[in-house]
C-alpha cells in the first residue's frame, strides 16, 4: 500500500483527492492547505486529516501530490525530494527554468519517480491514436479558454499553451530550430492571448494559439502528414482521420476523389475514443510506474522540455513587447 499526501486542495486538488480514493494499492493520509476555510471544509467533506505541520506529511507518505500554485512548486518538489519521495507535480514543472532543471536533478539523485501533471496525454481523444503511424509535417492548435482568474499568476503560456506543447513535442520528437512568437496582455501583467510558430529541424511546422480570454471553449489540434490529416479535438472528445484507402480497410466511410494524378480512394474514420477519467488515468500511470519500477509517462525530463520551449516563446513575446515600446 503506497501512502498519499496531497498538498493544495483548491478547484484542481479537489478533483486529485477524489480521484486518488478510487485508486486501488493507495492510502489517502492526508492533505496540507494553508488556507483554514478551505482545508476545514475539505476535512470534514471528504474525512480526511488536515497536516498542519508540512514535514509531519511528508514523513508520512511515500507519494506527494503537489497541486499548489506554480510559485509553490518547487519549495514543495524540492522538500519532498529530500526527503526521497515520489512527487506527482501538476504542470508546468516549475516557475523558472533554474527552478525546474534543480528539480530534474534532484529527482535523478533521489532515484524516485517523478510525473508531471500533463493530463491531456491521457485524454482520450489522443489515446485514441496511440496506435495510428504518426509523422506530422504542420501542426495547426486552438486551445480557447473564457477568462477565470484562477491561475493567472502565470502568463497563458505556461497556463494553457504547455499542454500543447507538450503534446507537439511528443509527437515530433525532433529539435526546435526556430520560434515566432506574439502575445497580448488584456485583462492581466502577462500574455493572455498568444500566436506562435515553432519550426522543427526535420522541418515540421507548428502553429498555436492559445487564448485565456475567448468567448467559448475550443480544444482542437490538426495534424497533416504525408496522406493523411488527423484532427482531435480534447474538449468534445472526438478524433477524426481522412487519408488515403488502403487495400485492407473495411468498416470505413470512403469516397473518390479526382486528382492531377488521378482518382484517390479518401477513408474518413472515426477512431473509438473510450470514456475514461483522464485526472483518474494519470495517477493511476504514476502509481504503476511506481510498482513496476518503469518510466513515467510524463517524466520530469517532458516536463523542462516543454519549459524550455515555453520559456523561449515567453521571451520571444517579451522581446517583441520591448521594441514596441
Amino acid at each position: 500500500m503506497l501512502n498519499v499526501g496531497i498538498f493544495g486542495v483548491g478547484h484542481l486538488g479537489k478533483y486529485h483527492l477524489n480521484n486518488w480514493k478510487e485508486i486501488e494499492g493507495v492510502k489517502i493520509v492526508g492533505f496540507f492547505d494553508p488556507n483554514n476555510d478551505l482545508a476545514k471544509e475539505v476535512a470534514s467533506q471528504y474525512n480526511i486529516k488536515r497536516f498542519t505541520d508540512e514535514d509531519k506529511l511528508f514523513d508520512a507518505c511515500d507519494i506527494i501530490d503537489v497541486v499548489v500554485p506554480t510559485d509553490r512548486h518547487y519549495e514543495v518538489c524540492m522538500r519532498a525530494l529530500r526527503k526521497g519521495k515520489h512527487v506527482f507535480v501538476e504542470k508546468p514543472l516549475a516557475n523558472t527554468m533554474e527552478e525546474a532543471k534543480d528539480l530534474v536533478n534532484m529527482a535523478r539523485e533521489a532515484n524516485v519517480k517523478m510525473q508531471v501533471g500533463h493530463v491531456e496525454r491521457f485524454n482520450p481523444a489522443f489515446l485514441a491514436i496511440k496506435n495510428v503511424p504518426i509523422n506530422p509535417m504542420f501542426i495547426e492548435v486552438h486551445r480557447l479558454a473564457q477568462f477565470n482568474p484562477r491561475g493567472t499568476e502565470v502568463s497563458v503560456i505556461l497556463d494553457l499553451m504547455i499542454h500543447d506543447i507538450d503534446i507537439v513535442l511528443s509527437i515530433v520528437k525532433s529539435g526546435v530550430k526556430n520560434i515566432h512568437a506574439s502575445g497580448v496582455a488584456v485583462m492581466t501583467d502577462t500574455p493572455d492571448i498568444a500566436n506562435v510558430r515553432i519550426e522543427f529541424n526535420n522541418g515540421c511546422v507548428a502553429n498555436l494559439t492559445s487564448s485565456r480570454i475567448s468567448m467559448k471553449k475550443m480544444r482542437k489540434m490538426r495534424l497533416f502528414q504525408k496522406d493523411a490529416y488527423i484532427g482531435i479535438d480534447f474538449l468534445d472528445k472526438k478524433t477524426e482521420i481522412i487519408k488515403l484507402k488502403q487495400a485492407n480497410e473495411t468498416n470505413v466511410f470512403s469516397f473518390d476523389l479526382e486528382t492531377p494524378t488521378g482518382t484517390k480512394t479518401i477513408s474518413v474514420a472515426n477512431p473509438e475514443v473510450s470514456q475514461i477519467n483522464a485526472i483518474k488515468l494519470e495517477l493511476e500511470s504514476f502509481v504503476q510506474s511506481i510498482v513496476n519500477n518503469t518510466t513515467t509517462v510524463v517524466s520530469e525530463i517532458d516536463g523542462l522540455l516543454a519549459m524550455e520551449v515555453a520559456h523561449q516563446i515567453i521571451e520571444k513575446i517579451n522581446s517583441a513587447n520591448r521594441l514596441v515600446k
